[in-house]
Protein backbone atom coordinates (compact mmCIF):
# COMPACT_ATOMS: atom_id res chain seq x y z
CA UNK A 1 0.00 0.00 0.00
CA UNK A 2 1.35 3.42 -0.98
CA UNK A 3 1.87 5.64 2.05
CA UNK A 4 1.30 8.76 -0.05
CA UNK A 5 -1.98 9.92 -1.50
CA UNK A 6 -1.38 10.35 -5.23
CA UNK A 7 -4.59 11.87 -6.66
CA UNK A 8 -3.40 11.66 -10.26
CA UNK A 9 -3.22 7.85 -9.86
CA UNK A 10 -5.81 6.97 -7.23
CA UNK A 11 -8.72 9.18 -8.32
CA UNK A 12 -8.90 8.11 -12.01
CA UNK A 13 -8.79 4.46 -10.93
CA UNK A 14 -11.58 4.92 -8.40
CA UNK A 15 -13.70 6.92 -10.83
CA UNK A 16 -13.23 4.32 -13.57
CA UNK A 17 -14.37 1.63 -11.13
CA UNK A 18 -17.46 3.67 -10.20
CA UNK A 19 -18.33 4.14 -13.86
CA UNK A 20 -17.86 0.49 -14.77
CA UNK A 21 -19.96 -0.73 -11.85
CA UNK A 22 -22.55 2.07 -12.22
CA UNK A 23 -22.20 2.72 -8.50
CA UNK A 24 -24.20 5.96 -8.49
CA UNK A 25 -26.94 4.93 -10.89
CA UNK A 26 -30.36 5.11 -9.26
CA UNK A 27 -32.70 2.17 -9.78
CA UNK A 28 -36.24 1.26 -8.85
CA UNK A 29 -35.95 -0.31 -5.40
CA UNK A 30 -39.00 -0.11 -3.15
CA UNK A 31 -37.20 -1.88 -0.31
CA UNK A 32 -35.15 1.24 0.48
CA UNK A 33 -36.18 4.75 1.51
CA UNK A 34 -35.66 7.26 -1.29
CA UNK A 35 -33.47 10.36 -1.21
CA UNK A 36 -33.41 12.92 -4.02
CA UNK A 37 -30.45 15.34 -4.02
CA UNK A 38 -30.70 18.08 -6.65
CA UNK A 39 -28.25 20.97 -6.64
CA UNK A 40 -28.80 24.01 -8.84
CA UNK A 41 -28.09 23.52 -12.53
CA UNK A 42 -24.92 25.35 -13.61
CA UNK A 43 -25.00 27.74 -16.54
CA UNK A 44 -22.59 26.31 -19.17
CA UNK A 45 -20.32 29.36 -19.35
CA UNK A 46 -17.31 27.24 -20.27
CA UNK A 47 -15.51 26.53 -17.03
CA UNK A 48 -16.36 25.70 -13.44
CA UNK A 49 -15.25 28.08 -10.70
CA UNK A 50 -14.76 27.49 -6.98
CA UNK A 51 -18.37 28.49 -6.28
CA UNK A 52 -19.47 25.49 -8.34
CA UNK A 53 -17.06 23.23 -6.48
CA UNK A 54 -18.38 24.43 -3.12
CA UNK A 55 -22.02 24.03 -4.16
CA UNK A 56 -21.74 20.53 -5.61
CA UNK A 57 -19.47 19.29 -2.84
CA UNK A 58 -22.17 20.13 -0.30
CA UNK A 59 -24.77 18.20 -2.32
CA UNK A 60 -22.37 15.33 -2.82
CA UNK A 61 -21.73 15.00 0.93
CA UNK A 62 -25.48 14.74 1.51
CA UNK A 63 -25.92 12.18 -1.28
CA UNK A 64 -23.07 9.98 -0.06
CA UNK A 65 -24.18 10.24 3.58
CA UNK A 66 -27.68 9.03 2.75
CA UNK A 67 -26.35 6.26 0.52
CA UNK A 68 -24.24 5.04 3.46
CA UNK A 69 -27.39 5.18 5.61
CA UNK A 70 -29.10 2.74 3.26
CA UNK A 71 -31.13 5.15 1.13
CA UNK A 72 -31.80 4.69 -2.57
CA UNK A 73 -30.18 7.96 -3.69
CA UNK A 74 -30.71 9.89 -6.92
CA UNK A 75 -28.33 12.79 -7.56
CA UNK A 76 -28.84 13.99 -11.16
CA UNK A 77 -27.19 16.80 -13.11
CA UNK A 78 -28.53 19.30 -15.62
CA UNK A 79 -27.48 22.45 -17.46
CA UNK A 80 -29.24 25.82 -17.26
CA UNK A 81 -28.54 26.37 -20.95
CA UNK A 82 -31.58 28.21 -22.32
CA UNK A 83 -31.69 31.97 -22.84
CA UNK A 84 -30.07 35.14 -24.10
CA UNK A 85 -26.76 34.86 -22.19
CA UNK A 86 -25.82 31.84 -24.32
CA UNK A 87 -26.72 33.71 -27.51
CA UNK A 88 -24.77 36.80 -26.47
CA UNK A 89 -21.73 34.70 -25.57
CA UNK A 90 -21.93 32.96 -28.94
CA UNK A 91 -22.14 36.29 -30.76
CA UNK A 92 -19.15 37.62 -28.82
CA UNK A 93 -17.14 34.51 -29.78
CA UNK A 94 -18.44 34.44 -33.38
CA UNK A 95 -19.78 30.88 -33.13
CA UNK A 96 -23.21 29.27 -33.34
CA UNK A 97 -25.09 29.24 -30.01
CA UNK A 98 -25.66 25.48 -30.14
CA UNK A 99 -22.02 24.68 -30.83
CA UNK A 100 -20.86 27.07 -28.11
CA UNK A 101 -23.30 25.70 -25.55
CA UNK A 102 -22.71 21.99 -26.13
CA UNK A 103 -18.92 22.44 -26.25
CA UNK A 104 -19.08 24.17 -22.87
CA UNK A 105 -21.29 21.42 -21.47
CA UNK A 106 -18.81 18.77 -22.60
CA UNK A 107 -15.91 20.58 -20.97
CA UNK A 108 -17.73 21.29 -17.70
CA UNK A 109 -19.04 17.73 -17.53
CA UNK A 110 -15.44 16.55 -17.69
CA UNK A 111 -14.54 18.89 -14.84
CA UNK A 112 -17.41 17.61 -12.70
CA UNK A 113 -16.42 14.01 -13.37
CA UNK A 114 -12.83 14.74 -12.37
CA UNK A 115 -14.17 15.98 -9.03
CA UNK A 116 -15.50 12.45 -8.47
CA UNK A 117 -19.02 13.51 -7.56
CA UNK A 118 -21.61 10.78 -6.94
CA UNK A 119 -23.79 11.85 -9.88
CA UNK A 120 -26.08 9.58 -11.87
CA UNK A 121 -25.03 10.75 -15.35
CA UNK A 122 -27.76 8.66 -16.96
CA UNK A 123 -30.20 11.33 -15.65
CA UNK A 124 -28.35 14.29 -17.22
CA UNK A 125 -30.42 16.92 -19.04
CA UNK A 126 -29.98 20.31 -20.71
CA UNK A 127 -32.75 22.91 -20.64
CA UNK A 128 -31.97 23.96 -24.24
CA UNK A 129 -33.04 20.60 -25.63
CA UNK A 130 -36.55 20.33 -27.10
CA UNK A 131 -37.27 17.11 -25.23
CA UNK A 132 -36.92 19.16 -22.02
CA UNK A 133 -38.41 22.56 -22.75
CA UNK A 134 -41.43 21.10 -24.53
CA UNK A 135 -42.71 20.17 -21.07
CA UNK A 136 -42.12 23.67 -19.77
CA UNK A 137 -44.17 24.97 -22.70
CA UNK A 138 -46.83 22.34 -22.04
CA UNK A 139 -47.10 23.35 -18.37
CA UNK A 140 -47.14 27.07 -19.23
CA UNK A 141 -50.00 26.71 -21.72
CA UNK A 142 -52.04 24.64 -19.26
CA UNK A 143 -51.60 27.27 -16.54
CA UNK A 144 -52.51 29.99 -19.05
CA UNK A 145 -55.67 28.14 -20.04
CA UNK A 146 -56.65 27.93 -16.36
CA UNK A 147 -56.20 31.67 -15.89
CA UNK A 148 -53.22 31.25 -13.57
CA UNK A 149 -50.92 33.16 -15.94
CA UNK A 150 -51.63 36.67 -17.19
CA UNK A 151 -49.83 39.39 -19.12
CA UNK A 152 -49.22 42.99 -18.09
CA UNK A 153 -46.65 45.77 -18.29
CA UNK A 154 -43.97 45.79 -15.60
CA UNK A 155 -40.89 47.82 -14.72
CA UNK A 156 -37.70 45.77 -14.94
CA UNK A 157 -33.93 46.12 -14.76
CA UNK A 158 -32.72 46.23 -18.37
CA UNK A 159 -29.13 45.60 -19.46
CA UNK A 160 -28.63 47.66 -22.66
CA UNK A 161 -25.57 45.63 -23.69
CA UNK A 162 -26.82 42.08 -23.09
CA UNK A 163 -30.37 43.12 -24.07
CA UNK A 164 -31.88 41.11 -21.28
CA UNK A 165 -33.78 41.55 -18.02
CA UNK A 166 -31.77 41.31 -14.80
CA UNK A 167 -32.90 40.21 -11.37
CA UNK A 168 -32.27 42.72 -8.58
CA UNK A 169 -29.42 40.51 -7.34
CA UNK A 170 -27.72 40.83 -10.75
CA UNK A 171 -27.49 44.61 -10.47
CA UNK A 172 -24.31 45.66 -8.67
CA UNK A 173 -23.82 49.37 -7.95
CA UNK A 174 -26.28 50.19 -10.70
CA UNK A 175 -24.53 48.06 -13.33
CA UNK A 176 -25.20 44.67 -14.92
CA UNK A 177 -23.21 41.92 -13.22
CA UNK A 178 -22.06 40.44 -16.54
CA UNK A 179 -21.67 43.36 -18.97
CA UNK A 180 -20.93 46.17 -16.52
CA UNK A 181 -23.36 48.44 -18.37
CA UNK A 182 -25.46 51.02 -16.54
CA UNK A 183 -28.80 49.36 -15.91
CA UNK A 184 -31.98 51.05 -17.14
CA UNK A 185 -35.55 50.80 -15.91
CA UNK A 186 -37.88 49.75 -18.68
CA UNK A 187 -41.57 48.96 -18.95
CA UNK A 188 -42.07 45.77 -20.94
CA UNK A 189 -44.97 43.34 -21.32
CA UNK A 190 -44.42 40.30 -19.12
CA UNK A 191 -46.21 37.14 -18.08
CA UNK A 192 -46.98 36.64 -14.39
CA UNK A 193 -48.11 33.71 -12.30
CA UNK A 194 -51.29 34.58 -10.42
CA UNK A 195 -49.82 33.55 -7.07
CA UNK A 196 -51.90 36.20 -5.32
CA UNK A 197 -54.91 33.95 -5.91
CA UNK A 198 -53.49 31.74 -3.16
CA UNK A 199 -52.29 34.48 -0.80
CA UNK A 200 -55.31 34.30 1.52
CA UNK A 201 -55.12 30.51 1.76
CA UNK A 202 -51.38 30.66 2.47
CA UNK A 203 -51.91 33.24 5.19
CA UNK A 204 -54.74 31.42 6.92
CA UNK A 205 -52.99 28.05 6.84
CA UNK A 206 -49.79 29.37 8.43
CA UNK A 207 -51.48 29.10 11.81
CA UNK A 208 -52.17 25.41 11.19
CA UNK A 209 -48.55 24.40 10.58
CA UNK A 210 -47.41 22.23 13.49
CA UNK A 211 -43.90 22.74 14.79
CA UNK A 212 -43.03 25.80 12.70
CA UNK A 213 -41.16 28.52 14.67
CA UNK A 214 -43.17 31.71 14.99
CA UNK A 215 -40.33 33.76 13.48
CA UNK A 216 -40.51 31.64 10.31
CA UNK A 217 -44.28 32.13 10.11
CA UNK A 218 -43.74 35.88 10.51
CA UNK A 219 -41.22 35.84 7.68
CA UNK A 220 -43.76 34.07 5.48
CA UNK A 221 -46.47 36.61 6.35
CA UNK A 222 -44.11 39.46 5.54
CA UNK A 223 -43.13 37.80 2.26
CA UNK A 224 -46.77 37.49 1.22
CA UNK A 225 -47.07 41.17 2.13
CA UNK A 226 -50.82 41.55 2.20
CA UNK A 227 -51.86 45.21 2.41
CA UNK A 228 -55.22 46.54 3.57
CA UNK A 229 -56.16 49.90 2.12
CA UNK A 230 -58.34 51.92 -0.21
CA UNK A 231 -58.06 53.50 -3.63
CA UNK A 232 -58.55 57.27 -3.52
CA UNK A 233 -59.24 59.36 -6.61
CA UNK A 234 -57.67 62.82 -6.88
CA UNK A 235 -59.45 64.81 -9.63
CA UNK A 236 -57.19 66.45 -12.20
CA UNK A 237 -59.54 69.37 -12.86
CA UNK A 238 -60.79 71.79 -10.24
CA UNK A 239 -64.48 71.41 -11.01
CA UNK A 240 -64.42 67.60 -10.99
CA UNK A 241 -66.19 67.63 -14.34
CA UNK A 242 -64.88 64.31 -15.62
CA UNK A 243 -65.04 61.27 -13.35
CA UNK A 244 -62.48 59.54 -15.57
CA UNK A 245 -59.90 62.34 -15.35
CA UNK A 246 -58.46 61.37 -11.96
CA UNK A 247 -55.20 60.30 -10.41
CA UNK A 248 -55.70 56.98 -8.62
CA UNK A 249 -53.75 56.46 -5.41
CA UNK A 250 -53.67 53.35 -3.21
CA UNK A 251 -53.10 53.99 0.49
CA UNK A 252 -53.14 51.98 3.69
CA UNK A 253 -53.63 55.18 5.71
CA UNK A 254 -56.83 56.80 4.47
CA UNK A 255 -57.19 58.38 7.92
CA UNK A 256 -54.37 60.82 7.07
CA UNK A 257 -56.04 62.09 3.89
CA UNK A 258 -56.46 65.64 5.19
CA UNK A 259 -52.69 65.92 5.66
CA UNK A 260 -51.89 65.48 1.96
CA UNK A 261 -49.77 68.35 0.63
CA UNK A 262 -48.50 66.76 -2.60
CA UNK A 263 -48.83 63.58 -4.61
CA UNK A 264 -45.93 61.70 -6.18
CA UNK A 265 -45.91 59.46 -9.22
CA UNK A 266 -43.39 57.00 -10.61
CA UNK A 267 -41.17 58.03 -13.51
CA UNK A 268 -43.04 55.54 -15.71
CA UNK A 269 -46.48 56.91 -14.81
CA UNK A 270 -48.50 58.22 -17.81
CA UNK A 271 -48.85 61.63 -16.13
CA UNK A 272 -45.09 61.90 -15.79
CA UNK A 273 -44.59 60.96 -19.42
CA UNK A 274 -47.18 63.50 -20.53
CA UNK A 275 -45.66 66.31 -18.45
CA UNK A 276 -42.18 65.57 -19.83
CA UNK A 277 -43.23 66.01 -23.47
CA UNK A 278 -42.63 69.76 -23.38
CA UNK A 279 -40.19 69.86 -20.48
CA UNK A 280 -36.60 68.78 -21.29
CA UNK A 281 -35.48 69.18 -17.68
CA UNK A 282 -38.24 66.86 -16.43
CA UNK A 283 -37.52 64.41 -19.25
CA UNK A 284 -33.87 64.31 -18.15
CA UNK A 285 -34.90 63.69 -14.55
CA UNK A 286 -37.21 60.86 -15.60
CA UNK A 287 -34.36 59.33 -17.58
CA UNK A 288 -32.17 59.56 -14.46
CA UNK A 289 -34.85 57.81 -12.40
CA UNK A 290 -34.89 54.98 -14.91
CA UNK A 291 -31.23 54.29 -14.19
CA UNK A 292 -32.02 53.26 -10.61
CA UNK A 293 -32.87 49.92 -9.08
CA UNK A 294 -36.38 48.48 -8.93
CA UNK A 295 -35.66 46.63 -5.67
CA UNK A 296 -37.79 47.86 -2.77
CA UNK A 297 -34.84 47.55 -0.38
CA UNK A 298 -32.74 49.83 -2.57
CA UNK A 299 -35.60 52.30 -2.98
CA UNK A 300 -35.89 52.56 0.80
CA UNK A 301 -32.26 53.54 1.37
CA UNK A 302 -31.41 55.70 -1.65
CA UNK A 303 -31.56 59.50 -1.66
CA UNK A 304 -35.11 60.69 -2.31
CA UNK A 305 -35.30 62.98 -5.34
CA UNK A 306 -38.23 64.57 -7.13
CA UNK A 307 -39.31 67.21 -9.61
CA UNK A 308 -42.52 69.17 -9.95
CA UNK A 309 -44.43 68.27 -13.10
CA UNK A 310 -46.31 71.57 -13.11
CA UNK A 311 -49.54 69.61 -12.98
CA UNK A 312 -52.07 69.81 -10.16
CA UNK A 313 -54.38 67.34 -8.49
CA UNK A 314 -57.34 68.38 -6.35
CA UNK A 315 -58.11 67.09 -2.90
CA UNK A 316 -61.29 64.98 -3.15
CA UNK A 317 -62.82 66.65 -0.03
CA UNK A 318 -61.35 70.15 0.25
CA UNK A 319 -60.79 70.75 -3.48
CA UNK A 320 -57.39 72.20 -2.55
CA UNK A 321 -54.82 72.04 -5.36
CA UNK A 322 -51.73 69.99 -4.58
CA UNK A 323 -48.67 69.67 -6.84
CA UNK A 324 -47.87 66.44 -8.66
CA UNK A 325 -44.21 65.44 -8.36
CA UNK A 326 -42.25 62.77 -10.15
CA UNK A 327 -40.33 60.96 -7.38
CA UNK A 328 -37.62 58.33 -7.65
CA UNK A 329 -38.92 56.40 -4.64
CA UNK A 330 -42.32 55.56 -6.18
CA UNK A 331 -42.64 52.13 -7.80
CA UNK A 332 -44.89 51.80 -10.82
CA UNK A 333 -45.53 48.18 -9.86
CA UNK A 334 -47.08 49.03 -6.48
CA UNK A 335 -50.70 50.10 -6.43
CA UNK A 336 -51.31 52.61 -9.21
CA UNK A 337 -47.75 53.92 -9.35
CA UNK A 338 -48.75 56.97 -7.30
CA UNK A 339 -48.73 57.89 -3.62
CA UNK A 340 -50.43 60.59 -1.59
CA UNK A 341 -47.81 62.29 0.55
CA UNK A 342 -48.56 63.17 4.17
CA UNK A 343 -45.34 64.79 5.50
CA UNK A 344 -46.70 65.26 9.03
CA UNK A 345 -47.22 61.50 9.47
CA UNK A 346 -44.58 59.84 7.27
CA UNK A 347 -40.81 60.13 7.74
CA UNK A 348 -40.03 59.73 4.04
CA UNK A 349 -42.65 62.29 2.99
CA UNK A 350 -41.43 64.66 5.72
CA UNK A 351 -37.83 64.57 4.44
CA UNK A 352 -39.04 65.07 0.86
CA UNK A 353 -41.26 68.02 1.84
CA UNK A 354 -38.44 69.70 3.78
CA UNK A 355 -36.06 69.24 0.84
CA UNK A 356 -38.43 70.83 -1.68
CA UNK A 357 -40.12 73.40 0.59
CA UNK A 358 -43.55 71.77 0.56
CA UNK A 359 -46.22 72.37 3.24
CA UNK A 360 -46.48 70.12 6.29
CA UNK A 361 -49.81 69.92 8.08
CA UNK A 362 -51.52 67.44 10.42
CA UNK A 363 -53.67 64.84 8.76
CA UNK A 364 -56.21 64.35 11.51
CA UNK A 365 -59.27 66.51 12.04
CA UNK A 366 -60.45 67.05 15.58
CA UNK A 367 -64.15 66.68 16.37
CA UNK A 368 -65.68 69.01 18.95
CA UNK A 369 -66.95 67.26 22.06
CA UNK A 370 -64.73 64.15 21.64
Amino acid sequence: MDALYRPEIIEPEAQQHWDEKQIFRASEDTTKPKYYCLSMFPYPSGKLHMGHVRNYTIGDVLARYHRMKGYNVLQPMGWDAFGLPAENAAIANNVAPAGWTYANIDYMRGQLKRLGLAIDWSRELATCKPDYYRWEQWLFTRLFEKGLIYKKMATVNWDPVDHTVLANEQVIDGRGWRSGALVEKRDIPMYFFRITAYAEELLSELDNLPGWPERVKTMQRNWIGKSFGVEIHFPLNERHQDDQDVLKVFTTRADTLFGVTYVAVAAEHPLAQKAAEGNPELAAFIAECKQGSVAEADMATMEKKGMDTGLKAYHPFTNEAVPIFVANYVLMGYGEGAVMAVPAHDERDFAFAKKYGLPIKPGYRSVDGL
